[in-house]
């Protein structure tokens, strides 16, 4: 890919699709509190580290859930 800006944001299964077939590493950005993702999963960060290209996604929204013991 010669520019990976233009996957930023894009929903991350698209993303992937017009990655074709390369070795991916996906890591999924969270907060530091339990939360529900809402919305779409979306690509925030491409890299490409040691012949593998690196995701990383976040949803569009997060929902905190209440914190404790279940």
């Amino acid at each position: 890919m010669d520019d990976p800006g233009v996957l930023t944001l894009l929903p991350e299964v698209d993303a992937r699709r017009l990655l074709g077939d390369r070795p991916l590493v996906f890591r999924l950005l969270v907060p530091p509190y339990p939360a529900l993702g809402v919305g779409d999963l979306r690509l925030l960060r491409l890299a490409e580290r040691d012949g593998r290209t690196e995701l990383c996604a976040g949803y569009d929204r997060y929902e905190r859930l209440p914190e404790g013991p279940v």
